[in-house]
């Protein structure tokens, strides 16, 4: 790949929605780091996305739009003017944000052209459509670096290099004791808040025994709302459990799967997290696309998933069930669990 030519340093990286795909987009600040000399990478991202936007080592600082909002219009045009930003790249479309940096005057604004709005408020259009596309959704936001210098679009171990989640601040005391330190520790993630197609209780609630029977401390993640969906199975599962549902804030939430041997769930924020901060996770998916790992898997060194070989389509019919990615066998994960690296830590 080619370097930039550009004498302009500052990149400033849009994307406003969910947490898996803030940390999807954040390779793009590894490749701006190691392709332009002297770049200086700025994320903008919602309140809730800030404690993982933390822990990438490539972004230098942090642009909240949801404090951004409360500003007036020349209090925001003002606030972008100060930080200098040369090039903005509209990952996640919007109307709102893309007026903003026009009227900021940011010299480079990259969009896609399928986004009407960007007719008027971009000035280097990228054809880039996600919907049909063969690409892995980090493959699609590389794309829009192609203005930068982007010769082709990298094959996801390549993508994998340009991950840096090393930022990560240290697990409080206070939760480190419930940690059983003679025994590995694994997060089950049940639960998707919807985003995703789900493996389902029953299944979870089989390899939390069978897991702990092997010698494993089982942690449940999820959150507050989760917390109370669950209330009934926590009860029922809670001799081969540890229950973190709703106790911990993100940036805790992130230190504790740090620390932790590996985590299962299905395509959702904690699977993303755990796989890019170098943590075994296995993610279940079903074979519907664009929910399918083609387009969603979780990327990391470590990262590996389970998804039934059929087309799924019936299920996709049925919004919010999916009857194929139930079919995945608790046998099945652990097969998977027990090739983990840490795995030979259990007692027989």
């Amino acid at each position: 790949m080619k370097a930039s030519n550009k004498t302009s340093t500052t990149f400033l990286i849009s994307r406003i929605d969910a947490i898996g795909d803030v940390v999807l987009t954040l390779p793009l600040a590894g490749w701006l780091k190691q392709h332009v000399p002297g770049a200086r990478v700025l994320f903008l991202g919602r309140t809730y996305t800030k404690p993982v936007v933390a822990c990438c080592r490539h972004v230098d600082a942090f642009l909240n739009w949801d404090e951004m909002q409360l500003l007036s219009q020349p209090e925001k045009i003002k606030l972008l003017k100060d930080q200098q930003v040369d090039s903005i790249i509209h990952v996640f479309p919007n109307k709102q944000i893309a007026l903003l940096a026009r009227q900021a005057g940011i010299k480079q604004r990259i969009g896609t052209r399928n986004r009407w709005f960007h007719l008027f408020t971009v000035n280097t259009l990228v054809a880039l459509s996600r919907r049909h596309s063969p690409y892995h959704e980090s493959q699609l936001n590389f794309a829009l670096l192609q203005p930068l210098g982007l010769e082709r679009i990298p094959a996801l171990a390549e993508v994998i290099t340009y991950l840096d989640f090393s930022v990560v601040p240290p697990l409080p005391e206070k939760w480190q004791a419930y940690l059983q330190t003679d025994k590995p520790q694994i997060i089950l993630h049940p639960k998707s808040k919807g985003s995703a197609r789900e493996w389902g209780l029953t299944h979870f609630g089989e390899l939390a025994r069978q897991l702990h029977a092997q010698g494993w401390q089982v942690l449940i993640s999820g959150s507050k709302p989760e917390q109370e969906l669950l209330q009934e199975w926590l009860r029922e599962n809670q001799a081969y459990i540890t229950d973190f549902t709703g106790k911990l804030n993100l940036t805790e939430f992130i230190s504790l799967i740090k620390v932790c041997t590996g985590l299962v769930g299905a395509s959702t924020g904690p699977l993303h997290l755990a796989a890019s901060l170098g943590v075994p996770a296995l993610g279940l998916y079903p074979p519907i696309k664009p929910m399918h790992p083609g387009r969603w898997a979780p990327l990391g060194p470590h990262a590996d998933y389970l998804v039934m070989p059929k087309n799924c389509e019936d299920c996709r019919k049925v919004p919010g069930s999916c009857i194929c990615i139930q079919q995945i066998t608790v046998a099945q994960v652990l097969a998977k669990i027990n090739k983990w690296p840490s795995s030979e830590l259990i007692s027989d």
